[in-house]
């Protein structure tokens, strides 16, 4: 066909008429065709109409626009938006209340711009309803951020779907209200993973509270962030700025508030609420074609919104988690006793607005709910505490910004719900209370304090007198062991003249009694080997402690040796009488005792 239709030049110089005929069918072909792509899931993302079976792809091939039916699920058709390199992970669903139950869907732009899915029977299913008038002809675009605009010829956007999510926040698309509309783009759960319908689960930004996303099960609040501070959302210690994605609450826009976030590089990350009431985020991980797990909200008791009741304070690493802020007490202690807190706590001492109240200091906390509460970015903190006392109703303050060393002010009004006590990188906040009750504290804390020093100066005595009572003890020993050493010593001189060895020179000598220098035992004791200094061998008998040989004794031993010296007989160089030690030094026989050549088996038979 299109060798048929091909323009020759040659033609054109004979019949010029005839080949603007022809170039004018081939233009009308080539349209054709270029059309046919296009609704095939070509490069081109504008489109006027396609059915199902046909996607419209982003310029940059990362999320596609097309039918589907849900995974496990019946026949029911949808127009969705997904990732391309993840079809199952659905991004955006238009008629997720009003399914199409079979494959004849068209989805189309109006000549009033507005865009509508019809079904076999020409019937509108869904509609986006813009309320705008379409100049020039309309088209409906897929963006590259995953966002389905509906724009007229002047690029004017007159509906996107940004503005309608489902269950999950893309980068760029917001959470937010309108002040001048009352306008709310707000995230809704799936009813089920096989039922995009809107589900139990809403997460959104409460223009009822200060700086706060909410999620709510109905009209039952679940969880929430915790008021912004200018780094994080109070409620969330840990998610901070990081290298993957930054985000802001952004309040002084003209017409609106609301919570964004962008990614940092070329990657994908979503925030998504599940049909089971959690808030997850997830990254897109390159090397496994898989969404990785990053965090998720509610991950303990005291995440549960006003877990603790009013005025309870939760910590999660305490046993029971609740406990009453200081200066209050258990509304219901029955209640209390049975794990049962969820009436809170009241005031023990009542307030007195005339000027006698204090604050007590909370620090490194998730902020109480901003339901009932006002702020001023310009206050300092001092500022702020001097506007909370003069108002009646006021029982807490804190600091709006906690960037650049802290600024502006916050204060809350009524009962304080849903505080916790944070690991890391919780919030300062101050609470009002009777004076008498703050000093009642202080008074209990100084009785704490006064006891921790009795206890350590009694301890600190005791340490001291047990440790003179000992040195006492070991001096008095020593000096009683001296004593002894001096009488034997004085003894010694009286009765007989023999040399006195040192104890030392007897342990070096035998190597500290070691079992290889011992030469025998007996019932009296051992006897060692030894060497002097000096080279000479001595034999050393040391007398048992269990002998019962007694100074007397020994003393009669040594007397009758040295009376009894005989040139056959071993000779005594002398005696030791030191520590409770009474040895008696003789010289070495190296030839055994004569008991060996009487009594051995050998000489026994002679």
């Amino acid at each position: 066909m299109i060798r048929e239709m091909r323009c020759s030049t040659i033609t054109a110089m004979k019949n010029p008429f005839k080949v603007l005929s022809r170039l004018c069918i081939c233009s009308s072909f080539l349209l054709t065709i270029a059309a046919i792509f296009s609704t095939m899931g070509g490069t081109a993302t504008t489109f006027q109409s396609f059915k199902d079976g046909e996607t419209i792809v982003s310029t940059d091939e990362t999320f596609e626009l097309g039918f589907f039916t849900p995974a496990g699920a019946s026949g029911n058709r949808y127009v969705g938006i997904w990732y391309k390199k993840s079809i199952t992970t659905i991004a955006w669903v238009a008629n997720r209340d009003t399914p199409l139950t079979d494959s004849s869907g068209v989805l189309q732009v109006t000549n009033h711009g507005i865009l509508v899915l019809v079904n076999h029977n020409k019937n509108t299913v869904w509609s986006s309803n813009t309320s705008t008038t379409a100049q020039n002809v309309p088209v409906a675009q897929l963006l590259d951020s995953g966002n389905l605009v509906v724009k007229d010829g002047n690029e004017t956007f007159l509906w996107q779907s940004f503005d309608y999510p489902s269950d999950t926040l893309l980068p760029g698309m917001k959470l937010s209200w309108n002040k001048i509309t009352g306008f709310n783009r707000h995230l809704t759960s799936w009813k089920s993973t096989q039922d995009p319908s809107q589900g139990n689960y809403t997460f959104e930004l409460d223009h009822r509270r200060y700086g706060e996303l909410v999620l709510k099960k109905g009209s039952v609040m679940v969880w929430r962030t915790g008021p912004w501070n200018g780094i994080r959302f109070s409620g969330l210690p840990h998610f901070g700025p990081n290298s993957i994605f930054k985000y802001d609450l952004v309040f002084d826009d003209h017409d609106e508030e609301y919570y964004i976030f962008e990614l940092l590089g070329s990657i994908y990350s979503r925030l998504t609420v599940n049909q089971d009431g959690r808030v997850q985020r997830y990254m897109w991980i390159a090397s496994t074609q898989t969404w990785g797990f990053l965090y998720q909200t509610q991950l303990d008791n005291c995440d549960d919104y006003a877990f603790c009741g009013p005025n309870g304070a939760c910590n999660i690493g305490s046993s029971p988690v609740c406990d009453c802020l200081k200066g209050f007490k258990p509304k219901s202690p029955k209640d209390w006793d049975v794990v049962d807190w969820s009436n809170g706590c009241v005031r023990k001492t009542p307030l007195n607005c005339s000027g006698g109240d204090l604050f007590e200091k909370y620090p490194a906390v998730k902020l109480p709910s901003t339901e009932q509460s006002w702020f001023n970015r310009s206050m300092n903190l001092k500022e702020c505490e001097m506007v909370c006392l003069k108002n009646c109703s006021c029982s807490a303050y804190a600091n709006l910004d906690i960037s650049k060393g802290g600024s502006g002010c916050l204060l809350w009004f009524g009962d304080l719900i849903d505080i916790r006590k944070q690991p890391v990188n919780g919030q300062d906040i101050y609470i009002r209370m009777a004076a008498s009750e703050l000093d009642r504290t202080v008074i209990n804390a100084k009785a704490s304090e006064s006891k921790k020093v009795r206890i350590i100066l009694f301890g600190t005595l005791l340490s001291t007198g047990l440790l003179i009572l000992g040195i006492a003890l070991v001096l008095n020993y020593r000096k009683k062991q001296r004593q002894k050493y001096e009488k034997m010593r004085r003894s010694k001189k009286e009765d007989f003249e023999l040399p006195l060895f040192d104890i030392a020179t007897v342990i070096c000598a035998t190597d500290n009694f070691s079992e290889n220098n011992k030469l025998g035992e007996g019932g009296f004791g051992s006897v060692y080997k030894g060497m002097l200094k000096d080279g000479q061998e001595i034999a050393v008998k040391r007398l048992s402690k269990h002998s019962r040989q007694g100074l007397d004794e020994f003393k009669n031993e040594v007397t009758h040796i040295v009376k009894l010296q005989h040139r056959n007989l071993v000779k005594l160089l002398g005696c030791c009488m030191q520590e409770d030690e009474m040895m008696l030094i003789y010289e070495f026989m190296p030839n055994k005792s004569l008991d060996f050549f009487i009594f051995g088996l050998t000489s026994q038979k002679l």
